[in-house]
């Protein structure tokens, strides 16, 4: 799998909401686009996660 460009071995089958997870992310503060598609945040617990995907995973950043 790639994410954010760059390779990422999946290791079985996860869902995205456990590779966030495991990975540090917490899940209210990213987007996740999923092969050039937004998954929305209600499914990140049911999108299985293949070793064809590609991710991109942005954070929000507070500030002023």
């Amino acid at each position: 799998m790639v994410v954010n460009g760059k390779s990422v071995p999946l290791g079985g089958d996860v869902t995205l909401a456990e590779f966030l997870k495991t990975h540090g992310c917490r899940a209210e503060l990213v987007a996740v686009e999923r092969n050039g598609k937004i998954v929305p945040r209600a499914e990140f617990g049911s999108t299985v996660l293949t070793d064809s995907d590609v991710l991109e995973i942005v954070s929000f950043v507070g500030g002023g």
